[in-house]
């Protein structure tokens, strides 16, 4: 595979792995999401109804198709980023008339990548190219079926909403699947990140997001500031509405977005995967799932110890006092059986 990086060079990451970028929640969240009653039945259901052939032929039909002679400049993108990220394949994009700043990737078997006119309007090539990356982060990762069946559902439970109890299962799985897609974002984000290894240009595609083209009238640092305040913003009450306003949400808030790609790169770990010190995909098979069950539960620890949102405060109390209460009655019942379970603490 060749590539054409023709501002500046970037680290290639030979056989990495997406356990190397993704947030422990992602997969947290997908573990939840599949531990849902009658899920893997409905994708079943679904994998049976979904044509992949047929979507790719809408969009051969009804938009533009990325390559040399079409938006040449987000061919080499994907290009790169398919390099950079060690893709097995490049997936082919589709450029979409639509003003709404947005992008995905669809599809099983061949995932693709659909980029609206509105988000190539709103960004410069740097920070198209960490969308870009963003989404085939998303491929890497196997996010892309679980979005194309979230669209699938979507359609459906806006065609079933005029029965009375017709969507109300689908309705439940929608929602799992938008807790775990916003964690994925989250992934990809990152993702993007080491597909351009531009933090700025990642910031301000969330900035850009947030408020539009005028950089010069917004601030990184007070929009990190914003993030703060959001995260810490009133009281338990105010805490609960984020939670409600976030359900039907597919993304998290750009500020969020803005804030967790700013810690992560400062953390040390961005600079150690540029440094070769990644995950590779030829280990995935021996990694265990009870490895990143403890990776997630502490990742969700830190999160709500970070957080000063205070009802993130309560919930963390009361998490605390069931757990100290289950440990308590768990040494008791050691106690009985003479102390020969054991357990282990972390």
């Amino acid at each position: 595979m060749t590539t054409n990086t023709p501002d500046r060079a970037r680290t290639r990451f030979p056989g990495i792995s997406s356990r190397a970028y993704e947030h422990p929640a992602d997969r947290s969240a997908l573990v939840a999401l599949r531990s849902l009653t009658g899920f893997d039945v409905v994708l079943r259901r679904l994998s049976g109804l979904f044509n992949e052939r047929a979507l790719r032929l809408m969009f051969l039909g009804g938009t533009v198709r990325v390559g040399e002679g079409q938006f040449h400049h987000l061919h080499d993108m994907v290009r790169d980023a398919a390099y950079i990220l060690d893709m097995p394949e490049v997936p082919e994009v589709y450029v979409r008339q639509s003003p709404t700043p947005n992008a995905m990737a669809l599809g099983s078997d061949h995932p693709f990548i659909v980029i609206n006119t509105g988000l190539i309007d709103l960004l410069d090539d740097e920070e198209l190219r960490f969308v870009v990356g963003h989404e085939v982060g998303h491929i890497l990762s196997g996010h892309a079926v679980y979005q194309t069946m979230m669209q699938i559902l979507i359609q459906l439970g806006t065609r079933l909403a005029w029965l009375p109890l017709g969507n109300i299962a689908i309705g439940a799985i929608i929602i799992g699947l938008k807790e775990w897609f916003r964690k994925a974002e989250l992934s990809s984000d990152r993702a993007g990140l080491l597909a351009g290894q531009d933090l700025d240009a990642a910031k301000r595609t969330m900035m850009k997001l947030a408020g539009g083209t005028r950089l010069s009238e917004m601030s990184s640092e007070a929009f990190l500031a914003q993030a703060r305040e959001y995260d810490a913003a009133g009281d338990v009450r105010d805490g609960l509405l984020k939670f409600l306003n976030l359900l039907p949400q597919t993304h998290p808030y750009a500020v969020i977005r803005f804030a967790e790609i700013d810690r992560w790169a400062k953390s040390g770990e961005y600079e150690r995967i540029l440094g070769g010190d990644y995950a590779r995909r030829a280990d995935d098979g021996s990694a265990k799932v009870t490895d990143e069950a403890r990776a997630a539960a502490s990742a969700y620890k830190e999160s709500w110890e970070r957080s000063a949102d205070p009802f993130i405060g309560k919930v963390r109390d009361v998490a605390e006092g069931a757990a100290s209460a289950a440990g308590g009655l768990f040494d008791r019942l050691s106690r009985r059986d003479g102390g020969t379970t054991t357990s282990n603490s972390n």
